[in-house]
């Protein structure tokens, strides 16, 4: 399965706070984090564009540690 071309920043938001992030800034970027159990946090920035690449969301998904599969799952259910 490959990542949506363009993607509504919407679908994406829900996607990853299913994935147990949350929205902590908005502005030309939307910063969210994680809490792991670990007591760590994982970071993810992303463009606040209206339609998110899927080139874009390739490079989220590998910084922020998320496979590839996962993310798609949820986001055909979202």
């Amino acid at each position: 399965m490959k990542f949506p071309k363009d993607a509504p920043k919407r679908k994406v938001i829900k996607t990853f706070e299913k994935l147990g992030f949350k929205i902590v800034r908005v502005g030309n970027h939307i910063s969210m984090v994680r809490e792991n159990p670990d007591g760590s946090k994982t970071p993810l920035t992303m463009p606040n564009h209206e339609r998110i690449k899927g080139s874009t969301l390739r490079t989220i998904c590998r910084q922020s540690g998320i496979p590839r599969e996962k993310f798609l799952k949820i986001y055909g259910s979202v």
